[in-house]
């Protein structure tokens, strides 16, 4: 995904669904703080934040647990105007 001053919710949507939603861990950068390697959860408001660029993102040390759990409260939710680039996160 190329480099962006800042991304809207259709290119932050476009890389996540329908195949890295709740599956693939992503390398997510920001403007102003450091990187994170998280997973994009859905939740009952996902719409509702989508459609203000808010994205509920677990954090890679919580992931293995909100898997059994699907608990949404291990997430945090970001801004997409923050974010400057998404990749697919590598394997450790």
């Amino acid at each position: 995904m190329p480099k962006f001053k800042f991304m809207v919710n259709d290119v932050i949507t476009k890389f996540l669904e329908p195949t890295h939603l709740a599956k693939t861990n992503v390398k997510i950068e920001f403007k102003k703080r450091n990187s994170i390697v998280g997973i994009f959860v859905s939740s009952p408001d996902y719409e509702d934040l989508k459609s203000k660029n808010f994205w509920r993102i677990v954090s890679e040390v919580h992931i293995p647990e909100w898997k059994k759990t699907s608990d949404n409260k291990l997430a945090k939710i970001y801004s997409g105007s923050e974010f400057t680039r998404l990749t697919i996160a590598k394997e450790k």
